[in-house]
């Protein structure tokens, strides 16, 4: 089997799924109980909470753990929103962002906000002088993902935080879940108030994740309850789920810092073998996320490519797993100005650290036959 759809959800490593399986067999107390047994659970779950920190590089106080990336991108936008909506009701964010973040915004609009949806180019990436230009005195929140999921194309966060940073009343939130591991990104003194992470992205397990709250940023809370993560996320903490994705968090870590090249090799080898490919259009821009590559093959329908894939135990998507069943076009190759016909053929690789290069070499074999064998068919 080859599995090249790592950005829609990724294999937990074996010993994420141990670490896992210990905890809940052997620290299944609550960590709110007084007695030992919670306590020992409270204490792996300070742990985890310090672990997850220094891997970030930023303070315990600073960590939240989530459900995932929906769960941190709606925490961060309303808890916001909500919050400080005395002080404006403007929001700022991006035409190709995760539908978490657009129903998030959307929503808001619902409530009397006001949401500016600046464009991308070509290429993906937005304007950061169009975005100073969008920046108002009610401005309170600025969210641009970091890694886009459907193309690769990197934003620059660096540059916009700049521009943020000594803005008073505008909070920067960055949706970092397909960048972590993957494309380095500093937190610490870096302009970013929110940051949100997700564990199935990285080898960890699903309804895993977490989310960074920069210290003296208030959020309005969307969970009341027994206070928990201080006051910002109450109900029983997944204590079990927690260190599972800490120890994701650190063994992505590991390879992204021993496998710098890696992933970057297997896309260009994917890219150069796919080159001769007849009508071949790469969505994905070279030097963006190195774990990404989108194209389309126009006059083919990518569900039928797919399923003939599929058929040879090889797995790819179209577009963001949260709008695959959505009919038609993507919606962010639409925003890139791609034609009709290329937004509706696109095709999305995504690699992790597990593939290999003779994957990617009979991957674009296998792809050649398809398109072969359906051209005979439509012939």
């Amino acid at each position: 089997m080859i599995y090249f759809d790592n950005s829609a959800t990724t294999r937990p490593y074996a010993n994420v799924l141990q670490s896992f399986q210990e905890v809940s067999q052997r620290y299944y107390g609550n960590p709110s109980s007084i007695h030992r047994f919670g306590f020992e659970a409270e204490k792996l779950l300070r742990k985890a909470h310090e672990q997850a920190a220094s891997i970030l590089n930023v303070e315990a106080s600073e960590v939240v753990f989530t459900s995932g990336g929906t769960e941190g991108n709606n925490m961060a936008i309303k808890g916001i929103a909500l919050a400080h909506q005395n002080k404006g009701k403007h929001i700022i964010t991006t035409t190709i962002e995760h539908p978490s973040v657009l129903e998030a915004c959307k929503s808001l609009e619902e409530i009397g906000f006001d949401v500016t949806y600046l464009p991308v180019d070509k290429t993906g990436i937005v304007n950061v002088d169009e975005l100073e230009a969008a920046l108002r005195d009610d401005t309170i929140l600025v969210s641009v993902m970091h890694v886009n999921n459907e193309v690769g194309s990197i934003q620059p966060i660096e540059k916009i935080a700049k521009l943020i940073k000594h803005r008073k009343k505008t909070f920067f939130h960055v949706d970092h879940v397909q960048g972590f591991g993957k494309v380095p990104l500093t937190l610490i003194d870096s302009g970013i108030d929110l940051c949100t992470i997700s564990g199935h992205k990285i080898h960890g397990l699903k309804g895993t994740g977490l989310l960074y709250i920069r210290n003296s940023v208030h959020l309005f809370s969307l969970f009341d309850g027994g206070a928990q993560q201080n006051n910002y996320r109450s109900g029983t903490e997944n204590v079990a789920g927690i260190v599972s994705l800490v120890k994701a968090m650190r063994i992505i870590n590991e390879k992204q810092k021993n496998n710098k090249n890696y992933l970057n090799e297997l896309n260009k080898l994917m890219r150069k073998s796919l080159n001769d490919l007849p009508h071949i259009h790469f969505n994905t821009i070279e030097n963006q996320a190195p774990h990404i590559l989108n194209f389309s093959i126009p006059g083919y329908k990518p569900e039928v490519i797919i399923h003939a894939l599929g058929e040879r135990d090889i797995f790819i998507s179209t577009k963001s797993a949260c709008s695959s069943k959505k009919p038609d076009e993507s919606a962010v190759l639409r925003a890139m100005d791609m034609s009709t016909e290329i937004a509706k053929s696109g095709l999305r690789v995504s690699f992790s650290y597990e593939n290999t290069h003779e994957e990617v070499e009979l991957f674009c074999r296998s792809l050649r036959k398809v398109t072969k064998q359906l051209s005979l068919v439509m012939g």
